[in-house]
């Protein structure tokens, strides 16, 4: 079988099910994740997290991340000088190491005030530890 970046959902030997993440999010107000094969079911759960958690409507919770095969993902929450925050996500990354040199290159734009990961996942879409 050949082994790419990404999480199996299900697997067979005939076709390997690779999971994506998708993301939406509502700045300053919710978001929501999910995992699954399929873009538009992803998307859907993820708009629909946002909105429960944020209290807003689809126009708010915009999905603004589908990736996929989703490998090393990190969500990073930054926060701008002039006091605006927001999440990033970084996904397809192949090992933690990896993952860790890409969040610090987007961490280190001299505007931030704040900027680090607070949530991981792993190849699986095992949520670990963010730092």
């Amino acid at each position: 079988m050949l082994a790419l970046p990404g999480a199996l959902a299900e697997e067979s030997v005939d076709h390997p099910v690779f999971n994506g993440i998708a993301f939406s999010q509502a700045p300053e107000a919710g978001s929501g994740v999910c995992f699954g094969p399929d873009a538009a079911e992803a998307m859907s759960c993820a708009q629909d997290k946002c909105m429960a958690e944020s209290g807003l409507g689809p126009e708010d919770c915009g999905v603004n991340l589908w990736c996929w095969p989703h490998g090393w993902v990190a969500d990073v929450f930054m926060q701008h000088q002039e006091g605006p925050h927001w999440h990033s996500l970084i996904c397809n990354a192949n090992s933690r190491k990896e993952l860790d040199l890409l969040v610090e290159a987007k961490c280190a734009a001299d505007y931030l005030i704040e900027c680090a990961p607070v949530r991981v996942w792993d190849m699986e879409g095992n949520e670990i530890a963010g730092q």
